[in-house]
């Protein structure tokens, strides 16, 4: 077990104080710990795409001074009266969303990720690029011991992500699932769909990915830049997993659609999807998005990860290297995730 190191009570952290500037770093004193919270010492911290789109404020939300980070593991330092799922020294991961109103329709029905009052980890709130953090213990997850810390951090996001309309959309062992983008969520969306028994094909701009694909599990890799491998797949896929932010032909990945098929974004473009209405109609097509999935969701995925030997490929760096980290997850240079590591904020309990 790991405990927080004692005499100061101020959590340690990296800010981001302005759009396109490095972080720095911040010290900041928590709230009081309430009576569901638990206050969790990192050890790892996965670094999201979406990180980088709060640091740059390319979703417009301008929520600064910004610690960033989401995808967290670390141990139970403290819990509040109320907390009785959770023990101190346990092993926990925290992903995008920290708590919910737990009384909305949504809520009640055990779709909290779609609560109207859902609150992210690191919107509004501080979060997991720190020496610690202070949570609603009931987003808080235990994570499996086949499971290591740098490998299941990015899963908290990342793997929830690809993971959830998989299931809500019932993809099933004889569906063949196409998977757009080979990076951080499609390497991952590409293990979960095999893991499913599904025949999952690879689409990507990069040729050089293809082998790195085949070794996640696709059996199929189509290059999108060649017209003939489209023109080769038409028809050939029930489920497409759109993970890209480019803005792409979505036309041409519908023919890839067999009848009733579905093109689901999990990736977001940045301009408007389009598509002609009979690309939709003559096959009985369907466009849909799908966020991160509800707790029930995370902590069956985070079993099924464990279970199916799922892992994300990860680069390991100290957390004190975080903007050269941040700069490689920029620029699309990361293979295929990053993870921040503390080191000094550990101390064994003898």
């Amino acid at each position: 077990m790991h405990v927080r190191n004692q005499g100061n009570n101020a959590i340690q952290a990296y800010v981001a104080q302005k759009a396109h500037q490095p972080l720095e770093k911040f010290e900041y004193t928590p709230s009081p710990l309430g009576p569901w919270d638990v206050e969790v010492v990192i050890d790892c911290c996965g670094i999201c795409h979406s990180d980088v789109h709060l640091i740059d404020n390319d979703w417009g939300m301008d929520g600064y001074p910004l610690v960033p980070g989401h995808e967290i593991v670390g141990f139970v330092h403290e819990k509040g009266a109320m907390v009785r799922n959770l023990q101190i020294g346990q092993r926990v991961g925290v992903g995008w969303q920290r708590g919910a109103c737990l009384e909305c329709e949504q809520c009640i029905s055990g779709n909290e990720n779609l609560c109207p009052s859902n609150q992210a980890t690191c919107v509004g709130h501080y979060g997991g690029f720190a020496s610690e953090i202070r949570v609603d213990s009931r987003f808080v997850f235990p994570i499996p011991e086949a499971l290591e810390s740098e490998n299941a951090a990015p899963l908290l996001c990342g793997g929830i992500t690809v993971y959830s309309p998989l299931q809500h959309f019932n993809v099933r062992p004889s569906m063949k699932v196409g998977v757009v983008g080979v990076g951080g969520l499609g390497h991952l969306g590409i293990q979960f769909a095999r893991a499913f028994g599904c025949e999952v094909t690879a689409i990507s701009h990069s040729p050089d990915k293809e082998n790195e694909a085949r070794k996640f599990g696709a059996r199929h890799f189509i290059f999108s830049s060649n017209k003939t491998d489209f023109e080769n797949a038409t028809g050939s896929l029930d489920f497409i997993l759109s993970t890209a932010t480019a803005n792409l032909n979505w036309a041409s990945y519908l023919n890839l659609l067999r009848p009733d098929g579905r093109l689901c974004f999990v990736g977001v473009p940045s301009e408007p999807v389009n598509v002609p209405a009979f690309a939709l109609i003559g096959g009985r097509k369907s466009i849909c998005g799908s966020p991160i999935g509800s707790r029930t969701s995370i902590r069956e995925m985070l079993d099924f990860a464990a279970l199916h030997k799922i892992q994300a490929q990860v680069e390991v760096v100290p957390m004190t290297e975080v903007n050269s980290a941040l700069d490689k997850v920029r620029n699309n240079q990361a293979r295929y995730r990053m993870v921040l590591k503390n080191l000094q904020h550990f101390t064994p309990v003898r």
